[in-house]
């Protein structure tokens, strides 16, 4: 059957299945790019790692108008003539940061947004069909085409201008949140050689064990596609991974390793972007939930102050401190995240494991947002994602670098992996580039250079625990 970019798009679901094809053998494709070797010296320097997670913002929509970087203020969206589409080009509105609406992006929206169809899998991605996707069922028309005020998020600048950020990280999966945080610790959400998860649960309240009414959606290396809701659905949000996750490699080794986060609550971003509430390994470890996994998330500032940071941590904000563009009725939301990704940075600027740390921020999925640069590569699992920025900030990082080598989630768990003498998971961190390359251990450890944080009081006052409830498509 072929798929022809038509003026309808509430049919895709039923299409998918009809529109897939084969998929190679490989669920996870290598690219074609050059590997980076591993500096052996880097774990004599780097004792602790804390990653970061913001959410759903493409590279163009934080950085398109950033000197020297890979971004771009203009796009083309598919403008409706007769029965089909004419490729036009269209100037990239600028808007503040808080208030966005929150479009959807699931794996259908990025496909879509990809080339106008529901065909998967990918084999190309034109990046012109941004604006058939939908808010809240409704068409989205050129919304998505934006990008953030620079004033708005001069923490972020400040970070990239004083340390280093890199243009050409890809998500692991073109999908939403749910995933991409399994990625974050797992490098896959893959269950089965045959059979990945993928988008989001039956419901928006719980994504983790406690959830046992809930199913999933999955996606087979065949491309087709089961969703959440559908008749055969997936197995409830509280996995058992065949693979091992990079909790389990650090146990191994003896390594020390915190996930802060929003206390798990049923409806709130601790219900959802808490990656171990839906491991079952760790959910069901009374030694583990409640100790390594640690709410709330503030507790890191805790951590840091009393010398008492591990070697490897995660980092979730809460819903203010997100980044996070919500729908129409929550408008008026402001958007801490950029005061609260400074707040960490100063915090171990100023303490005694600034000379060993390397402290690196991402956001876990585009968000719906358009971004110009296509995938480099598509592999059987729906993926690779749109770009996401990632700003690494280390006395080993020189001032300034802007890094244009390919990476993915899994170049941030590779590093871990090899800075630590971890072995491998054996998921995407085997084809992964490691971002070793942003830093440079022949020089002297930088000075510290203090982030500015927001002049909003209402942020600066915000930086003690909220949970607040969420939207409905993370």
């Amino acid at each position: 059957m072929f798929c022809f970019r038509t003026l309808a798009i509430a049919g895709i679901v039923a299409m998918l299945t009809a529109c897939s094809e084969s998929g190679s053998s490989s669920s996870y494709a290598p690219h074609t790019g050059s590997q980076v070797s591993m500096n052996a010296t880097s774990g004599q320097y780097i004792k602790h790692v804390i990653i970061v997670v913001q959410e759903n913002r493409t590279f163009d929509n934080l950085f398109a108008t950033y000197p020297g970087a890979d971004g771009a203020t203009y796009g083309y969206y598919l403008k409706p003539v007769g029965n089909t589409y004419k490729k036009t080009k269209i100037n990239l509105v600028k808007r503040s940061l808080a208030g966005n609406q929150d479009i959807n992006h699931d794996s259908i929206a990025y496909d879509v947004s990809c080339d106008g169809t529901n065909k998967r899998p990918k084999t190309h991605c034109d990046m012109d069909g941004f604006n058939l996707e939908q808010i809240n069922g409704h068409a989205v028309g050129t919304y998505p085409y934006m990008y953030i005020d620079p004033s708005d998020i001069k923490p972020y600048w400040k970070m990239a201008q004083q340390y280093g950020l890199s243009d050409h990280m890809f998500t692991t999966q073109g999908s939403g949140s749910f995933t991409a945080h399994l990625d974050l610790v797992a490098g896959t959400s893959q269950l089965k050689p045959s059979w990945s998860l993928i988008d989001f649960p039956s419901s928006f309240t719980d994504w983790g064990c406690r959830a046992t009414s809930e199913t999933t959606a999955w996606l087979t290396t065949h491309g087709v596609y089961h969703s959440a809701r559908g008749k055969d659905p997936g197995p409830a949000p509280c996995i058992s991974f065949q693979t091992k996750t990079m909790r389990d490699l650090l146990d191994s080794a003896g390594l020390s390793w915190k996930y802060y986060t929003p206390k798990y609550i049923g409806g709130s971003v601790g219900a959802e972007w808490d990656a171990f509430a839906a491991i079952s390994d760790v959910y069901n470890d009374p030694n583990e939930w409640g100790t390594n996994v640690s709410w709330p998330e503030t507790n890191a500032l805790n951590d840091i102050a009393n010398n008492q940071l591990p070697a490897v941590s995660w980092v979730i904000p809460n819903s203010d401190n997100s980044d996070h563009p919500w729908n129409s009725t929550k408008s008026n939301t402001i958007d801490c995240g950029p005061s609260w990704v400074s707040s960490i940075v100063n915090a171990v600027g100023k303490s005694n494991y600034w000379d060993s740390t390397a402290v690196i921020v991402t956001w876990d999925d585009f968000g719906g947002y358009f971004d110009h640069e296509p995938p480099p590569f598509f592999d059987d699992m729906g993926g690779l994602g749109f770009r996401v920025p990632m700003l690494v900030i280390s006395p080993y990082v020189p001032k300034g670098q802007i890094s244009h080598t390919q990476y993915e989630f899994a170049s941030i768990l590779k590093f871990v992996e090899q800075n630590f003498g971890l072995p491998s998971m054996h998921t995407t961190d085997d084809r992964a580039t490691s971002m070793v390359d942003m830093f440079d251990f022949t020089q002297q450890p930088r000075r510290f250079v203090n982030i500015p944080s927001s002049s909003d009081d209402r942020c600066i006052s915000r930086q003690s625990h909220v949970s607040n409830p969420v939207d409905d498509d993370d």
